[in-house]
């Protein structure tokens, strides 16, 4: 008799088990029950195609104010591809999802080794001004400290290399196509990273983090990721989704959590020291800001 109890309770944890469960569904082991967490499933939203409306917020808590046509509604609006993709890297491949993004944005990166970190939070930054028409404001240093301008760019300058000497020179007629600006940005991929970028920006003190500031550690290696949506509760307490690209090149993603699951994607700094992502660990002082 005790066998066939036994053998009984076998059969139904074998119809209950993993495959009888949706696999996007979120649960948690505790004390012999699985619990789903419903508020976990209800964050993402798999059929839409921008991180305003695919990433519903927690409960308490309320998207901060952003300006119309500011760089925190370019970020918001940002176009992703079907959930369930994976990012691509520069050579085609695919990137396993490993627990590290829920999903990728709709960048076309080329086929060479250069949209990574630093590369890709330059890129939404870039694609900003390019899009609102303030082509001035495409401009980033070089890790020699030259400072690449698209207005030169545009005007029919090119940038010659010369060991340590850099230089414009005139090379052809003006020109203001996508074509012409995603080049000017591969040299700037090339010859640009965390070091450079993290000289550019400002430091900001996390209690004032917005949409669009940037986690960085200049090195080599370094790594850099943008917070591409904020919310905030009552209490002024604020959460946050986080965006990435890493090496190899490879297409933006959005970070998971590893550390709460009940606001996965959303990240929350109380009573942490850190911010600690998938693949790297920042200090909260490294927190920056575009001027």
């Amino acid at each position: 008799m005790r066998k066939r109890i036994l053998l009984l309770i076998l059969v139904m944890f074998v119809l209950t088990s993993c495959d009888s469960v949706d696999n996007n569904v979120k649960i948690k082991e505790t004390e012999n029950k699985i619990i789903i967490d419903e508020k976990a499933v209800e964050l993402v939203n798999k059929e839409a195609n921008i991180i305003l409306e695919r990433y519903n917020t927690p409960e308490g808590f309320q998207r901060i104010d952003v300006e119309d046509g500011s760089f925190g509604e370019f970020l918001r609006k940002q176009k992703l591809k079907p959930y369930g993709e994976k990012v691509l890297y520069y050579d085609g491949r695919e990137k396993p999802f490993g627990n590290v993004y829920d999903s990728v944005l709709d960048v076309e990166i080329g086929d060479r080794d250069l949209h990574q970190c630093a590369d890709a939070i330059m890129l939404l930054r870039a694609e900003y001004f390019y899009s609102t028409g303030q082509y001035e404001k495409i401009k980033f240093n070089f890790v020699s400290g030259f400072e690449a301008k698209y207005s030169e760019w545009m005007n029919g300058a090119r940038i010659k290399i010369d060991g340590e000497n850099v230089s414009y020179y005139n090379a052809t007629e003006p020109s203001n196509t996508y074509e012409d600006f995603r080049k000017f940005m591969d040299i700037v991929f090339a010859y640009s990273s965390t070091l450079s970028l993290e000289k550019e920006l400002e430091s900001i003190d996390i209690d004032e983090m917005s949409i669009g500031d940037v986690f960085i550690e200049g090195g080599s290696p370094g790594h850099a990721i943008i917070i591409v949506d904020v919310a905030e509760n009552e209490k002024g307490e604020k959460i946050f989704l986080l965006a990435q690209s890493y090496m190899p090149a490879q297409q933006t993603q959005i970070l998971l959590n590893p550390n709460d699951d009940k606001i996965n994607p959303w990240y929350s700094l109380k009573g942490y020291d850190k911010l600690v992502t998938p693949q790297w660990t920042f200090e909260l002082d490294q927190l920056k800001r575009f001027n």
